[in-house]
């Protein structure tokens, strides 16, 4: 079974905590299935934004994670806001969450909770 969107969240962003990073989260979506986007900020102020891989990645074993791709990178947080902002029209019910200063952040992300 497939944790919940919410539930996700929460353990993912224990985790990031528990790694010395920060994560606040910036929009919450729908509780049960809501897609999930990250924005990572690292040091010097570069970004990448995650979203929801593809069905095609998943590994049909496994298929009860969540898996996620890098979607975008970028010096401007601005251009990020401005595709978060197209995501929203499409998906209003999406989450996002923020972290800062987490080198592990990225690889948490796929790790499995």
């Amino acid at each position: 079974m497939r944790l919940t969107s919410e539930f996700w969240v929460s353990a993912f962003m224990r985790r990031i905590r528990q790694a010395d990073g920060f994560a606040y989260l910036v929009r919450r979506g729908a509780m049960e299935a809501g897609a999930i986007f990250i924005k990572i900020r690292d040091r010097d102020g570069h970004f990448d934004l995650y979203m929801p891989a593809p069905q095609s990645e998943y590994d049909p074993e496994r298929a009860d994670e969540r898996r996620f791709i890098l979607y975008k990178q970028s010096d401007d947080e601005q251009l990020l806001n401005e595709q978060l902002e197209k995501e929203l029209r499409f998906d209003p019910d999406l989450w996002l969450v923020e972290v800062e200063d987490c080198t592990q952040a990225a690889e948490l992300l796929n790790s499995g909770l």
